[in-house]
């Protein structure tokens, strides 16, 4: 059964340079799609900058035949996402499909960690997805079609040590992901989260000798779908990690209620307020936040 593919289809891809984006770069433009490859090289700490890396990936794109123009602009300010998707729109005309998979990192314990090293992550992976998302979003819904796929992590889902600054942002973009599907629905854009994990530069500094294959081919088919027009998921976290591909949510408990609490009450239901034993779940699309009020709203109903 042939693949799919993205002929016609505009693709901006974010830290496409290396590693992870560089996979989903030459995935999408192999599969027909025109590749806007943003990369403006810096270190793995943001550092520098180094126009190569991004013009490399579109070297070995039309080497092959494929179509793709180069961006080094960053995802750090208002300006620098404006560019990016000016880039795709300027060149091709349009913009289909968004994949945000820019990054650094910068580890520091919680007590030590300096504010510098938290705004820079910050300004990469959190706002830097909103400077992307924010110019594309509009021309997508326009445009009746778009695909948009953000970057979360294990961090962000479960947080880690001496890494609060990349587990703050990781979390954050969940939450504009969110929004950006619940927005778009109506004009046919969808908006996941991939959750990759795959040993490339960023895992400068952590023992790998004894991990399972875990190479950004195990990752790339999961963006390359949620990126297709055939992907009907929307507001959806999807984790792939060595071979393995599954999907992550947002569960409650029933809870408990009565009319009036005490801290001792808390105290005394905290079994059954945590008792996840028939766990709820209100997806984000159509109406999740609603959902979830409208729950609550029913059990008070319910013992008035």
């Amino acid at each position: 059964m042939a693949d799919l593919r993205f002929d016609g289809r505009v693709a901006v891809v974010t830290g496409g340079g290396r590693g992870l984006g560089r996979a989903y770069a030459l995935l999408l433009a192999a599969h027909g799609a025109k590749v806007v490859v943003n990369d403006p090289g810096g270190a793995l700490d943001g550092a520098g900058a180094d126009e190569g890396p991004a013009h490399d990936v579109v070297r070995e794109i039309t080497a092959f035949g494929g179509e793709a123009v180069a961006s080094t602009d960053s995802v750090t300010t208002p300006a620098g996402g404006q560019a990016i998707i000016g880039a795709a729109l300027e060149r091709y005309g349009r913009i289909d499909v968004l994949v945000h998979n820019a990054g650094i990192v910068r580890r520091a314990p919680l007590r030590d960690m300096s504010y510098d090293d938290f705004e820079a992550v910050l300004d990469v992976h959190l706002r830097g997805a909103f400077h992307v998302v924010r110019p594309a979003f509009g021309p997508m819904c326009d445009a009746g079609y778009g695909r948009i796929v953000l970057t979360s992590s294990i961090g962000g889902l479960y947080g880690n040590h001496d890494v609060a600054n990349y587990a703050v942002a990781k979390a954050g973009v969940i939450g504009l992901s969110n929004v950006a599907a619940m927005e778009g629905a109506a004009h046919n854009v969808t908006s996941n989260v991939i959750v990759p994990a795959a040993v490339t530069r960023m895992a400068a500094g952590i023992d790998t000798s004894a991990y399972p294959p875990m190479g950004a081919d195990l990752v790339a088919p999961v963006v390359g779908y949620l990126a297709h027009e055939s992907c009907a998921a929307t507001g959806e976290m999807f984790i792939a990690l060595a071979g393995r591909v599954a999907t992550a949510i947002v569960t409650e408990s029933p809870g408990v209620y009565r009319p009036s609490w005490t801290m001792t009450d808390v105290a005394q239901h905290l079994a059954a307020i945590r008792d996840r034993t028939e766990p709820v779940t209100f997806p984000v699309v159509p109406d999740g936040h609603n959902d979830h009020i409208r729950y609550s709203f029913a059990m008070a109903a319910a013992h008035a």
